[in-house]
């Protein structure tokens, strides 16, 4: 009977610190990538909101609905051990009370001939609700090393 009540009570503690320390969707979004550094799963999920229609779309897979998909999802990745994903050329549009997040991750991916590095276009989505800005939307497509390169970038202001 005590098992199931430690689960609960290690998950809120999770949310309640994810809350305290994730002030901004920046923070969310770095709390989310340290727990796929560390494949610590109850430390991914706190940065997701407590609402049913959470949304995460890995790299050619399904579109998963739900926290319980998406904690069995990302708990069968970290089965295989931890996810070297690192953020780089991010784009963000805000507001008060949402985040969008684009961006290009750089994977460190170990295949039989060595280390590899893959890349995946990542959209993330924040909103900013009662327990402190969360995750509500993780989309990511597989890239290549020409993405890296922006199209489409702005000039340069010059004054």
């Amino acid at each position: 009977m005590g098992l199931p009540f430690l689960h609960v009570t290690a998950m809120k503690k999770a949310k309640l610190q994810a809350a305290i320390v994730g002030g901004t969707a920046d923070d969310v979004e770095q709390a989310f990538y340290e727990a796929l550094h560390n494949a610590d799963l109850q430390k991914l999920m706190a940065c997701w909101a407590e609402e049913d229609e959470i949304v995460c779309v890995h790299p050619g897979g399904p579109r998963l609905i739900g926290a319980g998909a998406i904690q069995q999802a990302f708990d069968a990745m970290f089965s295989n051990g931890s996810v070297q994903a690192r953020p780089e050329r991010i784009h963000k549009i805000e507001s008060l009370a949402s985040a969008v997040h684009h961006l290009v991750e750089r994977v460190e991916v170990l295949t039989p001939t060595g280390s590899q590095t893959a890349w995946v276009l990542a959209t993330n989505v924040y909103h900013k609700t009662p327990q402190g800005w969360r995750m509500v939307a993780h989309h990511a497509s597989p890239g290549t090393a020409q993405d890296v390169a922006e199209l489409g970038q702005r000039a340069p202001v010059f004054h």
